[in-house]
This record gives C-alpha cells, structure tokens and sequence, in this order.
C-alpha cells in the first residue's frame, strides 16, 4: 500500500485525492480506504461519483460497508446501492444487522428490492444464493443489428455483454450467442441462425460447490441460471465462482481440523468467537480419548508383564493417526474437485491398501533395526511393533478414505470426517491391534 496516499487521506486533501483517484482501480482505492482513518475514509469515500462509490463499495469488507452505510444519509445510501450490481447487493446484506438490510432495500427501487428479496429467498448453499439478474436476453428473430442496438442500449448496466442469452416466448432459455459472434456476422442474420443450442447450465437451486466443478471442467467465465421449469433466471459469472471457492475451502479446511467455519476474518474476530469455534469439537474429542485409555485398561495385565510395551503406544498411535489423515485429506480434495464419488470407494481402498502396504514395509524394517539396536537385540519386541505397525497404517488408510465417502452417503460434509475424528478412531484400533499382537507373542 501507497503510505503517501494514505497520509493524504487522513490529512483531508481532498483536491489531492480526486487528482489521485482519478488514475486508480476501485480494488486499490478500496484496500487505501479500509486502512485510513475511519472518519477520514467516510471523508474521502464521499468524493467519489456514484459508479465509481458503488464500484469500491463492493470491494469493502462488511465491517467497512456497513461503517459507510450507517454514515452516509438516505439519499447517498441510495445513490450507491442503485448503482451497485444485485449479487454484491445480496452479499452485503446476508451478513449485516436486519435493520441495515432493511434501510438498503428501503433505499432502492421497488423493482430491485423485489430481485434482492428473490436471491435472498435461496438456500445460502445454492447456485440462486449467488447469481445475479443482471443479464443481456436476445430472442431468436432478432436480427444481428437488433440484438448490437438492444445490447447498447441496456448492456451498460449488464453483468456481462460477452455472452448473451437467448431466451424464447415463455423465457425458456434455448440458446447462447456472443459478442465476438455478432460483431463478425452480417448485420441481416437472426440469433436464432447464429446461437449455439448446446448451453451448459445450472439449476437454482443447485449445490454452488458443483457449480465450481462445472465452471472447471467447462473453462466458463459465466453460466446461465435457469429454474425447474427451464425458464432463464440469472448467470453467475467467474468472479463470484472464485469467492464461492475460497469460501468452500476455506470452510473444508476449518472442518478438517476440528474447527467450526466463520466468515470472518481471524484478525477481526474475537478471542470469545475463535474458543466457541473450536471448544465443541477439543470436548468431543477429548471425550472420545477416554475410549482410547479405557482399551488400554483393559490390556493392564499385559502391561503388568510387559511394561516395555507402553513406550510404543504413542508411536503407533501418531503413525496411525499420520496416515489416516493423509488419505482422508487426499480424498476429501479429490471429492471437492469432483475426481472422485460414491462409487470409487472399492478402487479407493485397494490403492490406499497398496500404497499403505509400500509404506509400512519400509517404516517396518527401519522400526525392526530400531528397536533391535535399542532394546539388547530383542527381535520379537522388534516383530511385534514392526508388524502392529504395519497393520495399523493398512488400517488406518483405509479408514481415512472410507469415512469421508460414507459421510457423503449420510448427506454430511466429508470435510467432518477429517484429521481429528480418524485420529481417534485409529488411535484406537492401533491401541487393540498392538497388544492383541503382543499377547500372542509374549504368551501373555
């Protein structure tokens, strides 16, 4: 960030600001104001014309959108928001106060109210809950100069104008055409001559995290929205495709490890809201360990004898516990990514067996030296965790990606069936496999 700039902004020169803003992105002059003083920033935003405003406005973060909302008056507050795209509209309000949300819907045209209160309407994690109306619709009998006068006349407060969608009588989508199409084309042609039929869509009421895999496979910039009925709603386009991703990992991230997601940024939450994100699941799991330590009681009498044996518990359980989350974090990418479903859980266990297998081989024989160089070359202590290692990692592995297949199945988030619940589920198997093992051996 530009100090300059910032001096300048919390200095008030404002005849400086407007020289300077003149020849800045709306991204840049948005990240200069969130980091200047916050009457200042008010200041400084206020100088802005109204597409310009509604263009950093977007770019804001709540916290700052709604600092600004509840500075500017009724007339400002509206000036911006008729300027400001329905998906962005839609943002700011799902995550501000009610009262705020009704003032901005207060503020704008009855028409547009209306739209917002239609997205809003939408499941948050569907494909309705982030698309945005703001469409260029063309009919078939258009001819090429018809649909260029149409996308002039209305296009300025479009979305997109790249791709235009065709729509018929009953606005069932039929068809797209694009701008590069119509510009090369001989201005007597139709639409529906030029179109292509073959339009990869989205319901609204779609999952929005099987869109993104979509926008992938496609390489798409935008897609169409339609409803049940096929009538033409809305597009998403890329950059809302590129918050809903983050979003959703960021999200798959926190629940691998045994975190509640927030939308928040760490930085602005508080220390209260960060313990409550995490305290539930530590309570769950520290709670479930204790089934870890009632095994272990029960094998007392093999410790009793043994009591060496206690010294490879922690080992076992942690390379249990490694292994099982490798696969489980492997899987739950894959299945995001759309690489991996339901029916590939058989291929799934085979390859993480062999995989499992390559590698408790050679964790086996550097723990078979091991213990043999540490323990007075005592090769069945060295036998016994060599082999109750390798059964572990074989379990281990194959629990981590079959547990996040079956929370699929269950309608869970796989992204629950992460690090910390596989650790205690194999930290567990490791504990039972381990003296099971060791009895045998040592006759115990």
């Amino acid at each position: 960030m530009d100090k300059n700039i910032l001096s300048i902004i919390n200095e008030g020169l404002h005849d400086d600001l407007l020289v300077l803003f003149a020849h800045m992105n709306a991204v840049d002059i948005a990240d200069v104001l969130e980091h200047a003083e916050t009457g200042k920033a008010v200041e400084a935003f206020r100088l802005l014309d109204d597409a310009l405003a509604a263009d950093v406005f977007s770019y804001f973060s709540v916290e700052i959108q709604q600092l600004i909302v509840d500075s500017l008056t009724d007339t400002e507050v509206t000036e911006i928001m008729e300027d400001l795209p329905i998906d962005d509209m839609v943002d700011f309000i799902e995550d501000v106060p009610d009262d705020v949300g009704k003032r901005v819907l207060d503020s704008v045209s009855a028409e547009k109210s209306e739209i917002v209160d239609r997205i809003l309407d939408y499941p948050e994690d569907s494909v309705g809950s982030v698309m945005t109306t703001e469409i260029v619709e063309l009919t078939p009998e258009l001819t090429v100069r018809e649909a260029l006068n149409s996308i002039r006349a209305s296009g300025v407060d479009k979305e997109t104008i790249y791709t235009c969608y065709v729509v018929g009588s009953d606005r069932k989508l039929i068809g797209v055409v694009t701008a590069d199409i119509l510009l090369y084309s001989q201005l007597s042609e139709k639409v529906g001559d030029l179109m292509d039929t073959n339009v990869i869509y989205a319901e609204a009421g779609d999952d929005r995290e099987e869109l993104a895999n979509k926008f992938s496979k496609y390489d798409l910039i935008a897609i169409p929205v339609v409803s049940r009925s096929g009538q033409l709603v809305g597009i998403v386009t890329i950059d809302d495709i590129l918050r809903v991703i983050t979003e959703e990992d960021t999200e798959d991230f926190a629940r691998i490890v045994g975190v509640n997601p927030s939308d928040a940024p760490y930085l602005k939450t508080g220390v209260f809201r960060h313990a409550g994100n995490r305290i539930i699941w530590l309570l769950v799991l520290m709670l479930a360990a204790t089934i870890v330590g009632a095994i272990i009681e029960t094998f007392e009498d093999a410790l009793t004898v043994l009591p060496i044996l206690m010294a490879f518990v922690p080992m076992l359980m942690g390379a249990g516990g490694n292994a099982g989350a490798q696969s489980s974090t492997m899987v739950i990418r894959g299945m995001s990514l759309g690489e991996i479903d339901i029916p590939d859980v058989l291929k799934l266990v085979w390859r993480e067996t062999r995989i499992a297998i390559i590698c408790s081989v050679i964790l086996g024989i550097a723990n078979f030296i091991r213990i043999f160089l540490m323990y007075d070359q005592n090769h069945t202590l060295a036998w016994v965790v060599s082999l109750s290692l390798t059964v572990t990692l074989v379990v281990a592995k194959a629990i981590g990606c079959t547990l996040p297949i079956l929370a699929k199945v269950a309608k869970l988030d796989p992204a629950v069936m992460a690090a910390p619940i596989i650790t205690t589920i194999v930290d567990a198997t490791a504990v039972i496999v381990f003296f099971a093992i060791a009895r045998m051996a040592f006759n115990i």
